[in-house]
């Protein structure tokens, strides 16, 4: 969604949205649409910046992408 790359599935972080918030699911197993970004600061931004996420969750108006950050990054070295 961000840099807009192909990579395998595995390689990417599943997102889901969760209250009006998008929520990391690192596993894969939380119900509902999934939106995939590669775990990096610099892909997420792009996507933020695009306004993706209301667009691939079909959201009307903005959606919280605070935790999703936060997520990102512990994981980002």
């Amino acid at each position: 969604m961000g840099c807009r790359e192909r990579v395998a599935k595995s390689e990417l972080l599943r997102i889901v949205v969760d209250e009006g918030a998008c929520a990391p699911d690192p596993r894969g197993t939380l119900p509902g649409r999934g939106a995939y970004v590669h775990p990096t600061s610099v892909c997420l931004d792009l996507a933020v910046r695009r306004r993706a996420f209301p667009r691939a969750f079909k959201a009307k108006g903005p959606l919280d992408t605070a935790a999703l950050t936060r997520f990102v990054g512990r994981v980002t070295p």
